[in-house]
């Protein structure tokens, strides 16, 4: 019989990467107030440790892009918890890139962290959560479907995500595990708004944003839903839904909305900006 109730989580076991602030800092909150068995895993120790205090979560210090150190945590983690339910891989980073005279660097570190970082996690993750009632999350972003000036090295990392789930979804199939992909546009997150909150980004948008903010919540409250169903896609707000599933009619739209734009003089202003990556990153240069 059909019903809107989502399953239960509570005794969930659940690891979340990138979970010191944000997205990851809110869905922690909230599957555990859920009752769901957290273990959290990112950088910003001193916040993380926060977030951990508050769910009453085991925590270790990782940067996704290390390939032996996410072997590692997320084996430890998976130990402190009896073994995974969910993963979630939800760290990233972004940062403004006009691809012509932009610096390579900041297309290497959004590719380890959100292309490499994703794939580290789900092979580590993967064994734990390849079982009938497991589940990974890759959290991708509208910006995958939708690609906007600035944003080229953002949405190819997205993009690549996107094709990491898919894949992986057929892959562990056989186990009885399922796999989604999350798309989000702008939630009201430290993360739009440091991504937004340059010179560049405000030629563009009359200091703005692109679309109009939506809720963290909203985007939280999807994901809840869509890990307790295991999902094969999860959107927020409703109307990336139809937007990622047309986009190429979308990527015409945007291409030309942008003709509005000072694209032009925003590219000129964004190869002279000096901006940090939206979450601080080892041993990187602003």
């Amino acid at each position: 019989m059909f019903t809107t109730t989502p399953p239960p989580l509570t005794g969930r076991r659940v690891l979340i990467t990138g979970a010191a602030r944000g997205i990851g800092a809110a869905l922690a909150r909230r599957l555990h107030a859920r009752g769901a068995r957290l273990a959290l895993a990112g950088l910003e120790p001193d916040a993380l440790a926060e977030v951990a205090r508050e769910v009453d979560a085991e925590w270790r210090e990782l940067d996704v892009s290390d390939h032996h150190a996410s072997e590692r945590v997320v084996g430890e983690l998976a130990d402190s918890l009896g073994g995974l339910d969910v993963v979630v891989a939800n760290a990233g980073i972004a940062k403004q890139l006009p691809l012509l005279g932009g610096d390579p660097e900041t297309l290497e570190r959004m590719l380890r962290v959100n292309v490499l970082g994703a794939y580290h996690t789900l092979r580590a993750a993967g064994p734990h959560v390849s079982h009938r009632r497991g589940y990974a999350l890759l959290v991708s972003s509208l910006g995958a479907a939708v690609h906007l000036p600035l944003m080229g090295g953002y949405s190819a990392s997205k993009a690549a995500v996107e094709a990491l789930g898919n894949t992986a979804r057929v892959e562990m199939a056989p186990s009885g595990a399922k796999v989604g992909v999350a798309y989000f546009a702008e939630l009201d997150t430290d993360m739009t708004t440091r991504g937004f909150g340059t010179r560049a980004a405000a030629l563009m948008t009359g200091g703005g944003s692109l679309s109009r903010l939506t809720p963290l919540s909203v985007g939280i409250d999807a994901l809840e839903r869509g890990i307790a169903w295991r999902s094969r896609r999860i959107v927020a707000p409703w109307w990336a839904g139809p937007v990622a599933t047309t986009r190429p009619v979308a990527q015409r739209v945007v291409d030309r909305f942008a003709r509005r734009l000072q694209v032009e003089e925003a590219l000129r202003t964004a190869r002279e900006e000096q901006v940090p990556f939206t979450t601080e990153q080892p041993g990187s240069r602003p």
